[in-house]
């Protein structure tokens, strides 16, 4: 009977303890095959854009000219590079204001009869497809912004003056503006969804500590609120800022499609998306390796902005 007594307790076998190495295995293999999935496509694309890298070199990066005359065939990225860089900061910088500021009414000062609402119709504008946007700019915002706001900046700039050359372009209603407010238009209830979302985790005992202590709406958002979340707010305002880099359907149609750098806001332009969907289904040879290459050069891009977003999240204390 002692024996029994001071005998060690038997273990019993955890339900899944077999099925937990299937599991593994699994979870391991998922991750692997992200990997090689983008190890896979990122050596695609420098076999498909070498061709164009090894004629052309670092001219290919910093070259304007974009000609696919077979007898003089000559391709530069820089116009589709600057126009997908300026496009997309543009962009950031008109939507981000206003995203955070749809987050902030929602959470801390929307009535409750109303919040409900408006969110749904923030998450709803945020899956309009591209292709809708385009449309809807095309056809109706860019002949009111040619008539509005173009016309009238173009007629009153100084002749000569630096204005003038920033308010350059056709007034037609498409060009780098154009497309970066539309662009702007899209990511907009994106961003705004997640910073709602981000600002509905912080606990409610930190604004009501806030609030007791005799702060006032903006103090709490400011000095309370955004401190809290910044950390996933920068994620968010990252990946608004790669779907605008990636954005094709909306800016091919706004856009205007030159190839050349562009001189105003109001002057035409292409980003690597739009000149990817705009000739890809009929080049061939050295252009396709061309298009190929620009792809690659949206790839980095993207990747730099993600490295730039991890190194920002890296040191909790610079953000």
């Amino acid at each position: 009977m002692s024996n029994a007594l001071n005998a060690p307790p038997r273990r019993t076998t955890p339900r899944g303890f077999h099925i937990e190495p299937i599991f593994e295995m699994l979870c391991f293999a998922a991750a692997t095959a992200l990997l090689a999935a983008l190890g896979g496509v990122l050596v695609s694309l420098v076999i498909g854009g070498w061709p164009a890298l090894s004629k052309f070199g670092f001219g290919f990066i910093t070259g304007v000219t974009w000609d696919p005359n077979p007898d003089h065939e000559v391709y530069g990225a820089a116009g589709p590079i600057i126009g997908t860089l300026i496009t997309s900061a543009v962009a950031l910088a008109m939507a981000l204001p206003i995203a955070g500021g749809v987050a902030f009414f929602l959470v801390e000062l929307c009535p409750p009869i109303l919040r409900r609402p408006i969110g749904t119709a923030v998450e709803l504008l945020a899956g309009i497809p591209s292709i809708v946007y385009g449309m809807w700019g095309l056809f109706v915002f860019a002949p009111l912004f040619a008539k509005n706001i173009e016309m009238p900046l173009m007629a009153a700039a100084p002749v000569g003056s630096v204005w003038e050359t920033l308010f350059s372009g056709i007034p037609n209603g498409s060009g780098i503006l154009a497309a970066s407010i539309i662009l702007a238009i899209m990511i907009l209830p994106f961003m705004a969804a997640t910073l709602r979302e981000l600002l509905n985790t912080v606990p409610a005992q930190v604004r009501e500590s806030a609030y007791g202590l005799g702060a006032t709406t903006a103090e709490v958002v400011m000095s309370v609120t955004l401190p809290y979340v910044r950390r996933g707010a920068i994620g968010a305002v990252m990946l608004g800022l790669g779907r605008a880099l990636g954005e094709t359907m909306a800016v091919t149609f706004i856009i205007g499609n030159s190839h050349g750098f562009p001189k105003g806001l109001f002057d035409s332009g292409s980003t690597i998306a739009s000149t990817i969907a705009n000739e890809f289904n009929e080049a061939s040879g050295l252009q396709s390796a061309a298009l190929i290459a620009l792809g690659l050069v949206l790839f980095v891009i993207t990747f730099i902005v993600l490295a730039l977003a991890r190194l920002l999240l890296r040191n909790p204390a610079k953000v």
